[in-house]
């Protein structure tokens, strides 16, 4: 109080305040008559509202884990695109293939685990990159490594929860595969359509456009609208923003009208620091330009980490355990309910004997033993 009610205090900053409403605070809870004045709500607090602090604290000393497949063929610029949205550098010891070896190439499944903290949160992220996709002369089939990538982390955690040991399950299940679509088409490929649809019950699909700095503006919105008929004439099921409850606020229901929008997201990424209007800012220098990664003028990335990252990031977790787990879970349950079924009617019939009458003498014994009794 006497720090604000000094004349030459020009400047009142926000410590200063926060100290006076804590001070006002300590007065109201412990006055100097010793009377609380909040001793009559305290009889009607039970205690339970304190309940979602309790989850916080938990969840934060627990951490948590989000594991990320992306996929599309070779120099679509996902490595650097999952490095800009994380902050990290996750391919550090990347060996860079030519041509011949691109196109020789099979597909395979890389992990990159990296823990990463940000303000006392811990999240384990796991990156599943699928080198070889898409490169070959020949790609028939060529997602079928990724779709038993994909059903092997569901059978271990169908296993691990069916064991003995079921505190320290480590879920390993892919929540989220990004799909770089080439900038160079007219739309969907024929191997975009059959990887899509090969994968679209067993994880959340969210495409993108990759490499949007090589598309004016309207190219781009004509290049989405033509991938989203596409997408409803094909049947392909990406992955669907959830409906916004009614108590949610403006803010937030603003937000998710902007990201149905927006998708397929035409993204850009860059590991590279440029000097733009007198500050440094990441993105890509041109001839004729700049062009800023985190600019929403020129490209979708911010919507799509606010996207993944700061508003559905649960929610691609949760129907990934509620959705795409649970038809596997059935599937297999059902499964080997019918081998069982199966195996029961190939094994000889045990006969039912009939059930003799019982003798005299046996029910003279029973009426003796009741009597006893």
């Amino acid at each position: 109080i006497e720090t604000l009610s000094q004349p030459n205090n020009q400047l009142i900053n926000r410590e200063s305040i926060n100290n006076l409403f804590y001070f006002i605070y300590l007065l109201i809870i412990f006055p100097p008559n010793g009377t609380s004045l909040v001793k009559n709500v305290d009889k009607q607090y039970v205690g339970f509202a304190t309940l979602p602090n309790q989850v916080h604290r938990k969840s934060v000393k627990k951490g948590f884990d989000f594991t990320l497949m992306v996929a599309g063929e070779s120099g679509m610029g996902k490595s650097t695109l999952v490095n800009s949205l994380f902050l990290t550098d996750l391919y550090k010891d990347r060996k860079l293939l030519n041509a011949e070896e691109r196109i020789n190439q099979t597909v395979e499944i890389i992990k990159h685990t990296v823990d990463i903290e940000e303000k006392g949160v811990k999240l384990k992220l796991t990156i599943v990159d699928t080198p070889g996709f898409g490169d070959a002369v020949n790609n028939n089939e060529c997602w079928k490594p990724i779709t038993d990538y994909i059903d092997q982390q569901f059978e271990q955690y169908f296993r691990d929860e069916s064991g003995l040991n079921r505190k320290n399950i480590q879920d390993n299940r892919v929540h989220c595969c990004l799909y770089f679509i080439p900038p160079f088409g007219h739309g969907l490929r024929p191997v975009d359509v059959e990887f899509m649809k090969a994968l679209h019950e067993k994880v959340n699909i969210i495409p993108l456009i990759a490499k949007a700095d090589c598309l004016t503006p309207n190219e781009i919105k004509k290049l989405k609208d033509r991938i989203r008929e596409e997408i409803d004439k094909f049947g392909i099921k990406v992955y669907q923003f959830p409906e916004c409850d009614s108590d949610e606020d403006e803010e937030f229901k603003q937000l998710d009208k902007e990201l149905k929008e927006c998708t397929p997201f035409a993204v850009i990424g860059s590991n590279t620091v440029v000097e733009a209007r007198g500050q440094r800012v990441r993105g890509r220098l041109y001839p004729w330009g700049i062009v800023e990664v985190e600019n929403q003028s020129h490209c979708d990335f911010v919507k799509l980490r606010n996207m993944l990252i700061r508003s559905h990031m649960h929610d691609l977790k949760d129907v990934t355990c509620d959705v795409h787990y649970e038809n596997y879970r059935a599937q297999c349950i059902q499964e080997m309910t019918s081998k069982l079924a199966q195996d029961n009617r190939m094994e000889s019939p045990i006969p039912i004997l009939p059930l003799s009458t019982p003798d005299v003498e046996t029910e003279k014994l029973i009426k003796m033993k009741d009597e006893e009794v």
